[in-house]
């Protein structure tokens, strides 16, 4: 199971909920049909559309609010073995070795998410430091190998 998400809230009185996601296969996941899990129970998306910032969903079989309350601060996750997703998932990479100009870095510890970028959480075991992750510093990636494009003042030359 993969988490895409947490639903934060539910919206109006018909079982809508309030998905918060920066999964980056939302238009292959959100499909009417596909399933979710919620409390490792599968739910069916009825519709989908999005507001503001949010995600918002409704499943097969759930009418009204009470029926979504429980959902309310749960994770949302997916099935993997359900998708598939045109290049590597975030998750996929995670562990992988990330090199700069040839030396070792570090592994890539996390991948997380601002408003504007994805950045990589590089750790060397006795620091973490944060690599934009867009083009301009990846040279190729890989589930054996990163390799970055190491400017100065990238990373802490000490």
């Amino acid at each position: 199971m993969i988490k895409i998400g947490k639903v934060v809230n539910t919206h109006g009185l018909k079982g809508e909920v309030r998905i918060l996601s920066d999964f980056k296969y939302k238009d292959i996941v959100f499909e009417i049909g596909n399933h979710l899990y919620i409390n490792n129970e599968a739910l069916v998306i009825a519709s989908y559309r999005v507001h503001k910032d949010y995600d918002m969903v409704t499943f097969d079989g759930i009418n009204s609010i009470d029926e979504v309350l429980k959902y309310k601060g749960k994770d949302v996750y997916i099935d993997r073995n359900d998708y598939v997703f045109p290049d590597y998932l975030n998750e996929d990479l995670i562990g992988t070795d990330v090199y700069g100009n040839g030396e070792l870095l570090g592994t890539l510890a996390a991948i997380e998410h601002n408003n504007k970028q994805e950045l990589l959480v590089i750790d060397n075991g006795t620091t973490k430091f944060l690599i934009p992750f867009v083009p301009e510093f990846i040279k190729s990636l890989s589930l054996e190998k990163i390799e970055i494009n190491l400017i100065k003042g990238l990373v802490d030359e000490n």
